[in-house]
């Protein structure tokens, strides 16, 4: 696994414990989970417990979500990444989950899309994989926007944890392709 990432405004790089001060900033929030089951975190320990589970994916998985920087002022803006889900999901049995959250204050800068852009480039070309999918709420019609500027189709709306979400997907071929169109 690389160490960083870098696009034309933001360094993606693991989360580490001195993220915890802005990233408790923003999982506290609760305009952030309104449409993440309106169960913001109520006390840092409950993140030191996430930062320790995600630390474990690392190493488990080789992948998990990290975090985004600006890059000219290292500033935490949120965190964003491909998480190895191994609950079977309506036909899937493991599957590779584009995620991304941002603190409130750097929402509609088009952060999220520009990391989403990079972990689908990084998930095809580096880890090789066959597929990424995402969801959304089906209420919240920016993370899907996200998802649809970073090529996933939308596939159908399905349940999680008792919500309604929309599923995206898009193939390593069919993104191979829409890159060659760009080019």
């Amino acid at each position: 696994m690389k160490i960083a990432i870098e696009t034309e405004r933001l360094l993606l790089r693991r989360l580490r414990p001195e993220d915890l001060d802005a990233w408790y900033e923003m999982d506290s929030d609760a305009e952030v989970h309104r449409y993440l089951g309106k169960s913001p975190i109520t006390d840092l320990q409950q993140l030191k417990d996430v930062l320790a589970n995600v630390q474990q994916q690392y190493i488990d998985n080789g992948i998990g979500r990290w975090a985004m920087l600006d890059k000219n002022t290292n500033t935490f803006l949120g965190w964003a990444g491909l998480k190895l889900m191994k609950e079977p999901t309506q036909g899937h049995e493991e599957y590779y989950d584009l995620g991304y959250r941002l603190l409130r204050k750097h929402w509609g800068k088009g952060y999220a899309t520009e990391a989403a852009k990079a972990w689908v480039n990084y998930g095809f070309e580096e880890m090789n994989l066959s597929e990424i999918c995402g969801r959304a709420d089906i209420g919240n019609a920016a993370s899907r926007h996200v998802l649809e500027k970073a090529g996933l189709e939308y596939i159908d709306d399905r349940d999680f944890d008792g919500q309604p979400h929309a599923w995206y997907c898009i193939q390593k071929g069919k993104w191979q392709n829409h890159k060659k169109q760009q080019a």
